[in-house]
């Protein structure tokens, strides 16, 4: 997000402390920190004994630190401005805030929406089911590729119009097999994000993929070819309205068999 990239450039200088103190910059704990504690000169006048208070008086704080831990990332990191001049820079922070605040707000309804935009949707199942699909990344998939079956007779097209399928070129007795520019980006997209995360939670999205990078494709070659192997499942299962199953799944149960063998 361009405004959270903005408010560690603005900290890299004025509050450094404050950049690696929670998780992520722009999560609530975070945010909330900087909107009570948004400089350096206020930071150092902190005491175990007030983080702690802070703390307590956060709700849905997660896993955050405790308030020792706390202290030391404190003292341990680089000293921002002080003085007149930090002074001048803490406007800035708490405006940086305000707005990061108003975007996660904004975000967390959008997404409550496409929550239950999909959740109506008769095709959900058919994209949630995929691993690592969530709930935007389904939504996305289900936009992109629509719900018009005759739109896409064989998986063939819709590989092709999503640009992971390469194009074959003839002239006379020559054959060049090239990257295909003509296609439909925001489809390409969606599918290549979904493939690229699925190997991390498919053993046999893993393994094309590894075998990919170990033939000497680069990674964003070897996420074109994983994606053009889940068109293939996708398409099967959007045409037969079934959501996909990890045990019918046969290249899958190949796959786990060898890891167990």
């Amino acid at each position: 997000m361009a405004a959270c990239n903005q408010l560690r450039a603005h900290l890299a200088v004025a509050f450094p402390g404050a950049v690696g103190l929670f998780a992520a910059l722009d999560s609530p704990i975070s945010l909330a920190f900087l909107a009570r504690f948004g400089s350096q000169d206020v930071a150092d006048q902190l005491s175990e004994d007030d983080l702690a208070a802070w703390l307590q008086a956060i709700p849905h704080r997660g896993k955050a630190a405790g308030p020792g831990q706390l202290r030391v990332r404190l003292a341990a990191a680089p000293r921002g401005v002080t003085g007149a001049d930090g002074a001048a820079l803490a406007p800035v922070t708490g405006a940086l805030v305000a707005t990061l605040d108003t975007l996660s707000a904004q975000v967390q309804a959008l997404g409550a929406e496409i929550a239950a935009q999909l959740a109506a949707h008769p095709d959900a199942h058919i994209f949630t089911c995929l691993p690592r699909a969530g709930t935007v990344r389904a939504a996305r998939l289900l936009a992109e590729i629509g719900d018009c079956r005759a739109r896409f007779p064989d998986p063939e097209s819709l590989a092709g119009l999503a640009g992971v399928a390469p194009v074959t070129r003839r002239s006379g007795k020559h054959i060049s097999i090239g990257f295909r520019w003509a296609v439909n980006r925001q489809l390409r997209d969606a599918v290549c994000d979904f493939a690229g995360d699925s190997r991390h939670a498919s053993p046999w999205a893993a393994a094309l993929y590894d075998d990919a990078r170990a033939r000497g494709k680069d990674h964003p070659h070897a996420v074109r070819i994983l994606a053009r192997a889940w068109i293939y499942v996708i398409w099967r299962c959007w045409q037969s309205s079934t959501a996909y199953d990890p045990a019918k799944h046969h290249a899958l149960q190949r796959v786990l068999e060898q890891q167990n063998a």
